[in-house]
Order: C-alpha cells, then sequence, then structure tokens
C-alpha cells in the first residue's frame, strides 16, 4: 500500500509539473487577437456623389487594427465582393512569413463568396502602419485602415501617454467609381487629375477630432491616397514628431508636414490655443492644381466654430521638402520595441555588400501606357511568385529577371525579380530621371535612407551619407530628378514586393519582387506554407503542410 501510495504521489507530482510547465508554456505564448471583417460594396458619398466603395464591417475607411508588440492577429476575410480581393499590411513585415503579405506575388486572391484568414504577427515591431486592398485598383474605393502596434508595458516610450490617440487618414480621391479607373488603365491612358482629398474617408469639414484644453494628443497620419504628397497642418497649433513607420524619432516640432503617398507619421498635439475650433487643413503638393480639404480641431469648451481662412502651406517647393527629410532622425537613445537603445545597432560601420541602382521610366508598350523599373514594365504571372518558388514550378518567374543597374534602353514586359542572398547589407538607390516626385515601398523590411539629393546619383555621392542617425522607415520619396538611398540589412528570408505608390504607376508596371534567398529548409529562416493557403494558377492541386 505505500508503494502505491507513493506511485500515486509521484504520478500525481509528474502531471502537477506538466500542468505548471503547459501553464508556463501558455502564458510566455504572445496574445492572440482576432477579428472577423466581411468585404462589401456600398454606397459611399465622400465628395458628395455617390460612389461604390469598399466596406469593412459596413465601415468606410475600415475599422482600425490596435495591437501590441510581437501580437499574434488572426483576421478573417469574408469576400463579398463580386470579384477576387487581397488585402496587404503596409509596413508588416511578417518575419519569415511572405506568404501572409497579401500582394498577388505571395498570396492567392480571396475568390468571390469565399474567406482567407491572415494569419500575421507584429514581432518585434512598433508604431503607425495601415492595410489597404492590393488588387484590381480597389484601393480607390476603400477597403483601407490604420494599423497601430503600442510598446510593450515594460518598454519605455520617449513622451508621455497621450490624452488620446487619433488615426488620421488622408488621400487624394476620384469621384469615379474605381472599376472606370481601371478600364481607364486597361485601355492603355493615364489617370485624369483627382477630384479632392479625404480625411478618414470624408471632404471637407467632414471629420473632427476632439480636444481637451491643456491636453496632448497623438495623430497617427498616414497618406492611403494613390499619387499626391500631401501637406498637413493645424491652424496656430504645432506639431512634434515623434514616430516614423516603427521607428521613434528626434522630436522636432514642424508648422506643417509633407506626408508622400504610402507614407505615415505620428505627431503630438497640445491643445495649447484659446477655447475654440480650428482648421485642420491637407493640401496637394508639387501638383498644378492645389486640391485642399479641411477638418476641424474642437475643443471640448469652444466658444465658437472655425474663423478666418484655412492657413496656407508649401505648394511647389522642393527644397523646403527636401530640408524637412533630411530633418526627420532616429532618437538614437529612445528604445523601440525591445529595451534596447535604438542606436545601438550600429548601421554605418556595416560594410555593403552589393549596390543595386533602380530607375524608373514611362513610355509605350504596344501602343499602351506602361511605366517601368530599369527597363522591365511588370508583369504578374498566373501563379503567385512565392507559391511557384515553395512547390519549385517552373516557368512562373526568373531570379534576376531585372538588371540591377538601369539598361538605358526602352520599356519591355516580363515578371520581374531581383534576387539577393539572406543576411547580406545592401545598398539601394533609386534614381528619378523624371519631373515628379516618386515614393517606393518595400514589403517586408525596414530600411536606414542614408542619403538624398539632386542629380545623378555616383559613388561620391557615399560622402553626404548620414551614417549615424538616419530614420529607419518602409516608404521613402524621391524628388523630380534626384536620388535617394538606402542601406537595408535582409534578415528577412521570402518573396518581397518592391512597388511604387503612385498606384496607376504600380498597377502599370513600376514594381518588381526582392527575392532574399537562402537555401536553407529550417523554419528558423523561413516557415512553410501556412496549412490554409488558397493554392491558385499552377499551384492548384498542391498540398499544404500537414500541420
Amino acid at each position: 500500500m505505500p508503494l502505491k501510495l507513493a506511485g500515486g504521489a509521484i504520478v500525481g507530482a509528474f502531471l502537477l509539473c506538466v500542468a505548471i510547465s503547459l501553464f508556463n508554456i501558455a502564458k510566455a505564448e504572445d496574445p492572440y487577437r482576432f477579428f472577423n471583417w466581411n468585404v462589401t460594396y456600398g454606397d459611399i458619398y465622400p465628395l458628395g456623389v455617390r460612389q461604390r466603395g469598399i466596406l469593412i464591417n459596413g465601415q468606410f475607411p475600415g475599422p482600425d487594427i490596435h495591437s501590441v508588440t510581437n501580437d499574434n492577429l488572426i483576421i478573417n476575410v469574408f469576400n463579398s465582393l463580386d470579384e477576387p480581393f487581397l488585402l496587404s499590411w503596409n509596413g508588416i513585415q511578417q518575419r519569415r512569413n511572405s506568404f501572409e503579405d497579401g500582394v498577388f506575388g505571395t498570396t492567392c486572391p480571396i475568390p468571390p463568396g469565399r474567406n482567407f484568414t491572415y494569419i500575421l504577427q507584429v514581432k518585434d515591431q512598433i508604431g503607425s502602419f495601415y492595410y489597404f486592398p492590393s488588387l484590381a485598383f480597389h484601393k480607390a474605393a476603400g477597403g483601407f485602415g490604420g494599423i497601430r502596434i503600442l510598446s510593450r508595458p515594460r518598454i519605455p516610450v520617449p513622451f508621455p501617454d497621450p490624452a488620446g490617440d487619433y488615426t488620421v487618414l488622408i488621400g487624394d480621391w476620384y469621384k469615379s467609381n474605381h472599376t472606370t479607373l481601371k478600364a481607364h488603365l486597361d485601355r492603355g491612358k493615364k489617370l485624369p487629375f483627382p477630384d479632392g482629398v479625404l480625411i478618414n474617408g470624408r471632404g471637407p469639414n467632414g471629420v473632427s477630432f476632439n480636444v481637451e484644453q491643456g491636453k496632448t494628443y497623438r495623430l497617427r497620419i498616414s497618406n492611403v491616397g494613390l499619387q499626391h504628397s500631401l501637406n498637413f497642418r493645424i491652424q496656430n497649433h504645432k506639431m512634434k514628431l515623434v514616430e516614423v513607420e516603427g521607428t521613434h524619432t528626434l522630436q522636432t516640432t514642424y508648422s506643417s508636414l509633407d506626408v508622400h503617398v504610402g507614407q505615415s507619421y505620428s505627431v503630438l498635439v497640445t491643445a495649447d490655443q484659446p477655447s475654440q475650433d480650428y482648421y485642420i487643413v491637407v493640401s496637394t503638393r508639387f501638383s498644378y492644381k492645389v486640391l485642399t480639404t479641411t477638418g476641424v480641431l474642437h475643443y471640448s469648451n469652444s466658444a465658437g466654430p472655425v474663423s478666418g481662412p484655412p492657413p496656407g502651406g508649401p505648394t511647389i517647393q522642393i527644397d523646403w521638402s527636401l530640408n524637412q527629410a533630411r530633418s526627420i532622425r532616429t532618437n538614437l537613445t529612445a528604445s523601440g520595441p525591445r529595451p534596447n537603445p535604438q542606436g545601438s545597432y550600429h548601421y554605418g560601420l556595416i560594410n555593403t555588400t552589393k549596390t543595386i541602382v533602380l530607375a524608373s521610366s514611362a513610355g509605350q508598350v504596344n501602343g499602351k501606357q506602361r511605366y517601368a523599373v530599369n527597363g522591365v514594365s511588370y508583369v504578374a504571372p498566373d501563379t503567385p511568385l512565392k507559391l511557384a518558388d515553395y512547390f519549385k514550378i517552373s516557368g512562373v518567374f526568373r531570379p534576376g529577371s531585372i538588371s540591377e543597374r538601369p539598361t538605358g534602353g526602352g520599356i519591355y514586359l516580363d515578371t520581374s525579380v531581383l534576387q539577393a542572398d539572406y543576411r547580406t547589407f545592401i545598398e539601394i538607390v533609386f534614381q528619378n530621371n523624371e519631373n515628379i516626385v516618386q515614393t517606393y515601398h518595400l514589403d517586408g523590411y525596414s530600411f536606414f535612407v542614408v542619403g538624398m539629393d539632386g542629380g545623378q546619383w555616383t559613388p561620391s555621392s557615399r560622402n553626404q551619407y548620414n551614417l549615424r542617425d538616419a530614420v529607419s522607415r518602409c516608404t521613402t520619396q524621391v524628388y523630380p530628378m534626384s536620388w535617394t538611398a538606402i542601406y537595408v540589412a535582409l534578415d528577412n528570408v521570402g518573396m518581397w514586393n518592391l512597388r511604387s505608390e503612385f498606384w496607376a504607376r504600380q498597377y502599370l508596371g513600376q514594381q518588381l519582387y526582392l527575392r532574399v534567398y537562402t537555401s536553407s529548409t529550417s523554419i528558423r529562416d523561413e516557415f512553410p506554407v501556412p496549412k490554409n493557403a488558397i493554392l491558385c494558377g499552377r499551384a492548384s492541386g498542391r498540398h499544404t503542410r500537414p500541420l
């Protein structure tokens, strides 16, 4: 009997240890946040005329995603449209998991009447980002919304908690439905000038933000438009920049801020003026005609409505914008997503292993308007590149199908894929020989914007690089007849979209994919294809992993 009791005690102790271990494992796992979204068409009136918009759970813009560093986001998207649909997550790095990126080069579209569950982790990230629909010019109909990633509780943030935290989605807008705009591009035409500018999906004076006297508020501003750089300002108020696309910045104060298409900024605004309402103004930059819209900063104890003309802002001045861009730098002593200071990564001391120079161009191919990078105008294959790579399906793409330097020749059509090795440190130069401001975004990464200037980039341009506190971000502008240089540590295996954020240009070929390659098949380097992945094209009929 004692033996039996002892044995039972041993078994009981073992089971208790197992239970405690399982509890600790569960407790240590990063939190999960669940979202159920239904994507539908619906009537919207942002500029006073009825349009067919894309709504998420009946909302335009879509709902915000609130998260904390390392959270797992389980987002079930049901496609109630009559055409395939995808959402992409601008700035979310999808560590080791480009399958979830939500662009056609990585992810099969969600067919009408079906759903797909994105499984994302905001691993080692903080900051302000947004999501958007990536297919078929859907972005011109809505379907976008804000993403915020807060720091974990024990990680210091370099400013006090604000009294309020607002998402501010700004962008140029057309009164035409997205299908009309898409058909225009498909016929090989350029888009006309936009009809207006929106703030959070509303036209002039359609949105207000409530503040209390003496308190400070955070505004997360993202330009989710189709092409224009926008200037953002608040009547009689200053803005203190604190974060850019996941990097805490030096806290510089601005009276107005240029937000180029695709970019995101966080500013602090203190309600320190006499109690009344004040204009929030957003206007186009570098355009032959200035489009302007207004919102309202409403004091809770306001003595009256907005008064006087809305404050003016810069219009075509390039130098003004360039100097402001150079003033945006990393706060080296602040923590990022981890406790260690952002300045502990000394990117300026690392030797680059490769220089890639990318130049845009515009022209006609077979009588239709196209746009290109290094002479190649991207055409999508019948199968997502990442699935073709994973299942080793030949004939879908060729690594190296685009030159690493401008060729100087004409434009031709191809599925352009650059290849670079995992764990290398590369320099990319965006050369803009056109007379417009351009913006480029790289999925899967944050990069250091080390330099920008007018003229042609040459190796001697490196003499003016900022190798100490350049801002790390995922979207950068390139000014007319100018260059911008970035450094990228290729620490994220996958197939990553590098695109123009000028959406008509992206649609008509000004994009490519960067294949960050390793021969390793370890899940420490890259996850396998998701179990629930939709398989299409030549990947149809293949099998996803069993677990």
